[in-house]
């Protein structure tokens, strides 16, 4: 297993045969019975029909079920998997549409998230419990469904109840045939626990240099103007509206900036759990593309979080009242997520940015005026750790 966490997934310009897509990568599917109908999610096997028969399958999310109301982070649902304090565990399964190659590297990205209420029965005292304990996410590699021949990396216990970009590298010592995502405790462990994850939009697997390599003859090095960045980084795998800075922007003095836009942004004057609106940050209407002009105030942002190593903070996307409660998530959470985007593709770590999609549910504003309503229609951040 070779491992590197929680950096964002780039597309290093390698040609379409070395890139794989995954069957149904958001997981979407039709939440049935209680939400615990996992046949509804096309392309994913249930490891845990195999593994633990008489346990119940993964669960589809978001459903009004065990009390957990994040929105997804990419379409419409998203999965979510527990550990159990009988020593079982929930995992799916995908066969790739052609192979990864042994000796290759890799990369690939996934949102992770735990739920702050995660309502079950425990399977030991058979009473109401709250599976609430850190989990990680184990990537496996095969030839068949829920094959787990080969681990291919291990992310770190997952605490962030915000949704959160994880990307992996690994060099398969195996030419791998199918993927198997598996929740499970962090380890060592004395007693089994109930835990959770939940595990939402997965990235296309893309083909990187080795270290030690020679440099692959696919790479496209002539990038165009808009997916260039102050660092020559590698372009991201997002489409042309995902937000990326600007060639054209002199490098930001990350040591002596002063913010002018975000003057709020003073260590000093922060508190945990303080939330500052983002000041002159236009979106193209009802999309979650960031227009050019708001390039300035992100940018202080970056600043701000380049020179505070140990900052976490979570980009949160707030609307108005008007359109309904489904829209709401999927914008407010779309727009937190370019912003986080941004930021993570100009340099910053992913540990430190989290995002969520606030729908209508923290107005600061009366939705009955056109001012109120536009007063409403926000990103934010807030300060989750200082220290």
């Amino acid at each position: 297993m070779w491992l590197i966490t929680l950096l964002l997934t780039f597309n290093y310009g390698i040609s379409q045969r070395d890139t794989i897509r995954l069957i149904n990568p958001s997981f979407e599917g039709k939440v049935q019975q209680g939400g615990m109908d996992f046949t509804g999610i096309n392309g994913w096997f249930d490891c845990g029909s195999i593994n633990f028969p008489v346990e119940t399958p993964p669960d589809i999310h978001p459903n009004g079920y065990w009390e957990n109301n994040l929105p997804a982070s990419d379409k419409n649902t998203y999965l979510g998997m527990v550990v159990r304090d009988n020593g079982s565990y929930e995992s799916v399964s995908t066969r790739l549409e052609k192979p990864l190659k042994a000796g290759n590297c890799y990369k690939f990205s996934i949102h992770l998230a735990r739920a702050e209420r995660y309502i079950s029965m425990s399977r030991i005292t058979h009473e109401t419990a709250n599976y609430t304990t850190p989990a990680v996410l184990r990537i496996w590699g095969g030839n068949g469904f829920c094959d787990e021949r080969e681990l291919l990396a291990e992310s770190a216990p997952v605490n962030n109840t915000s949704w959160q970009i994880n990307t992996f590298e690994f060099k398969p010592a195996n030419d791998i045939r199918s993927l198997t995502f598996s929740v499970y405790y962090k380890t060592p462990v004395v007693f089994p626990y109930n835990g959770n994850l939940l595990v939402d939009g997965s990235s296309d697997i893309i083909r990187i240099q080795c270290p030690g390599d020679a440099p692959l003859k696919d790479v496209v090095t002539n990038l165009p103007p808009h997916k260039k960045t102050n660092k020559p980084r590698p372009a991201t795998n997002k489409t042309d509206s995902s937000p990326v800075a600007s060639a054209s922007k002199p490098k930001i003095n990350t040591e002596k900036f002063t913010p002018k836009v975000m003057v709020e942004l003073h260590k000093d004057k922060l508190k945990e759990g303080q939330t500052i609106e983002i000041k002159k940050l236009f979106f193209t209407s009802d999309s979650s593309t960031i227009n050019k002009s708001s390039y300035d105030v992100l940018d202080e942002i970056y600043a701000f979080l380049m020179s505070n190593n140990k900052i976490v903070i979570e980009i949160g996307g707030h609307t108005n009242n008007i359109p309904s409660d489904d829209y709401c998530n999927k914008l407010s959470t779309a727009r937190a997520k370019s912003v986080a985007e941004y930021l993570i593709n100009k340099g910053v770590n992913p540990e430190k940015v989290q995002f969520k999609g606030y729908g209508k549910k923290k107005p600061i504003a009366d939705n009955r005026t056109q001012a109120g309503r536009s007063r409403n229609q926000r990103v934010e951040i807030k300060i989750l750790n200082i220290d």
